[in-house]
């Protein structure tokens, strides 16, 4: 049936496709009119005769509706008056000229900010330069993200040509780049091991094993993308070159970590005020722990107001430019730097469901290679070092998803290949109070997850050395405990990435604590190992070693960083499946997998660590100056002497 035109008239709207059936329409509509009318009576009867009963029923609604006519009838039109005219019109300003307004307040917001600034170097310079510093990034930032936006088509326009021509060439090229990347690593560790000595190439030849055992073990050897793989470990080299070769780089780590240690010591300020003046008697309980609330409710903060959103979105664009990751696996694994192993895929919620088995893995082995940054501060506060921990996160990231590709490549179609449009969830506080409280309050399941984990663990460790210790003894070995059948297990992977050999077993043991039990238990036993280093002394007592150089001390802290242990399997494993209930068989599946890979992920990091770690003063130097009573003991060009003279001087 062809549809009409429709005529419109007083009575309604007529389709005049319909004309045909107007007779049956109409006796169809007077008979439902009739209906209606009766219907109509019959509920005037029944409200006549309700109302007759004493009020026994009364019609809420119907008295609503008469209220509202009686109200609507009421209402007379009123007069403004000069104030709430001159208020209406101020109002109408304003919303005609608001994007105007806004950008006149920005303005003057910003020049007085820059004017400070200028003001403040020119007081003195060196005093404000960290905020000179801060200015020019986030000026530079600014402008990219208002300049890239609006002129994305144009650069992608610009450097197209130079793109076809690389993807012509590419077949030879990439072979004549290997080669050159291969001749100046050679090169490298030629001229750094005549300079620096031969410790390094130790920790070279473990990141090399260690890259061999993951492709043997891999799920699908034969379908490995070796660009994401080399880029990966590229980056992390490269990192580690700039912050622990480079001045600048090594300055501006350790000044961000003196930072990060002198910010969370505020944290003190409320342990004292709940706890009392002898809080810190409770050392763990009452100093450790609510450095975890305080960073917690920072973290919170700094994701209402966006920029934590923002930051993990220019890291992840990197790893996903350069590595040629996919945006979910690379916002996740920059997430990691920051967050826990459980929140940094609520950035990426919506998209799990989506992602291929391969991302998936790579999402959990991001997961179990970094620390998140509340326990950041309990571990600083330890007296690990801050800047190596800053350090280690960073390297680790772009290292994860190169472990996690190379042991379980990428052999389906991604279909989450968006850029710009990846939307990252966001908070749902309303201020930036709520936030604070949220963060705090959120911060209660850590802070007692991590109090009764160190309570049951540290209580089990006790029995299982009493056991093997029994064991032991019916063998004349009592000295026989969990720390001694680690340190043979672990052994040969802390030896390979560079650790001294007389230490390698004490940190073979650390790396047992890590992974049976969880990294606070093996960072508090590094801590102590740290502590007398520092206090000096005695390096062997009835046989035992005291403590380590600083060499292994730095390797232990890169090889340690990570949630890559049993206890954090479970909770991934219970995290992630609440979050993506259908993918929970292949997180069930490749949970183990990407434990292994994190682990490995840690191993490299500190290879690299080893390779680019500068060795300093080993012995403290009150020991050292203590000792030289007798200066025929020291040749007259002690280096060592020289570097503990200009440390005690600066």
């Amino acid at each position: 049936m062809e549809l009409k035109a429709t005529s419109l008239d007083r009575s309604g709207a007529h389709n005049l496709a319909f004309q045909n059936d107007s007779e049956s329409v109409d006796a169809a509509n007077l008979k439902g009119l009739g209906d209606n009318s009766q219907r109509t009576k019959n509920s005037q009867n029944k409200k006549t005769g309700h109302t007759n009963q004493g009020d026994e029923y009364i019609s809420i609604e119907g008295d609503l509706h008469e209220n509202k006519r009686t109200s609507a009838d009421d209402e007379q039109p009123r007069l403004k008056g000069l104030f709430e005219r001159r208020y209406d019109k101020v109002c109408e300003f304003y919303e005609k000229n608001k994007t105007r307004i806004q950008c006149v307040i920005y303005g003057i917001l910003i020049t007085a900010y820059l004017a400070v600034v200028i003001a403040a170097c020119s007081l003195n310079f060196q005093r404000a330069l960290p905020l000179f510093v801060v200015t020019v990034v986030a000026i530079f930032f600014i402008c990219w993200d208002f300049l890239i936006p609006k002129y994305e088509d144009r650069i992608a326009a610009f450097f197209s040509p130079g793109e076809k021509y690389l993807k012509k060439q590419w077949f030879w090229l990439k072979w004549v780049l290997c080669a050159a990347l291969a001749v100046t690593i050679i090169c490298w560790l030629i001229f750094d091991t005549t300079k620096k000595g031969s410790r390094q190439l130790i920790s070279f030849g473990g990141l090399v094993m260690y890259v061999l055992l993951m492709f043997i073990f891999s799920k699908y050897p034969t379908r490995v993308a070796w660009r994401p793989v080399l880029s990966g470990i590229g980056m992390q080299f490269i990192l580690g070159l700039l912050i622990l070769r480079t001045k600048v780089g090594f300055d501006v780590f350790n000044w961000l970590g003196i930072q990060v240690q002198t910010f969370l010591e505020y944290s003190d300020t409320g342990a004292k005020f709940v706890f009392g003046d002898k809080y810190k008697d409770h050392f763990f309980a009452f100093k450790v722990l609510p450095i975890v609330v305080f960073f917690s409710t920072v973290m919170s903060m700094l994701y209402h107001v966006g920029f934590m959103q923002w930051l993990i979105r220019k890291v992840g664009w990197i790893m996903h430019i350069f590595m040629g990751t996919t945006p979910v696996e690379s916002l996740v694994a920059a997430g990691n730097i920051f967050v826990g192993q459980t929140e940094s895929p609520l950035l990426v919620r919506p998209y799990l469901p989506y992602i291929t088995k391969s991302e998936l893995h790579a999402v959990m082995t991001a997961g179990f290679s970094t620390i998140a940054g509340s326990v950041l501060g309990a571990y600083i506060s330890f007296g690990v070092s801050s800047s190596h921990l800053l350090t280690a996160s960073v390297m680790s990231a772009p290292a994860s998803l190169a472990t996690s590709k190379l042991f379980w490549p990428e052999t389906e179609k991604p279909l989450v290949t968006l850029r710009s449009g990846l939307q990252m969830a966001k908070g749902d506080s309303k201020n930036l109070l709520e936030a604070a409280s949220q963060g705090a309050s959120t911060s209660i399941t850590l802070v007692a997850n991590i109090a009764v984990n160190m309570i049951s663990f540290l209580a089990l460790l006790t029995f299982l050395d009493s056991a093997l210790s029994w064991v032991g003894n019916l063998f004349d070995y009592p000295q026989l405990n969990f720390e001694n059948i680690c340190a043979y297990v672990f052994m040969p992977f802390s030896f390979m990435m560079g650790v001294d050999w007389e230490d390698s077993f004490i940190v073979g043991g650390l790396l047992g604590y890590k992974t049976f039990f969880n990294e606070f238990l093996a960072y508090e036993r590094l801590s102590k190992l740290i502590h007398n280093r520092e206090k000096g002394g005695s390096m062997y007592i009835n046989g035992v070693k005291q403590y380590m150089t600083v060499h292994s001390e730095v390797i232990a802290t890169y090889a340690l960083c990570g949630f890559a242990n049993f206890g954090s399997l479970g909770l991934l494993i219970g995290g992630l499946t609440s979050i993506a209930p259908s993918k929970k068989k292949e997180i069930v599946d490749g949970a183990f997998r990407a434990m292994i890979a994190g682990t490995v992920t840690c191993f490299m990091t500190a290879c690299i660590a080893g390779m680019l770690t500068v060795p300093g003063l080993e012995v403290p130097c009150h020991i050292l100056l203590g000792s030289t009573s007798n200066f025929t003991e020291f040749p007259t060009n002690n280096i060592e002497l020289v570097e503990c003279c200009q440390h005690l001087f600066t």
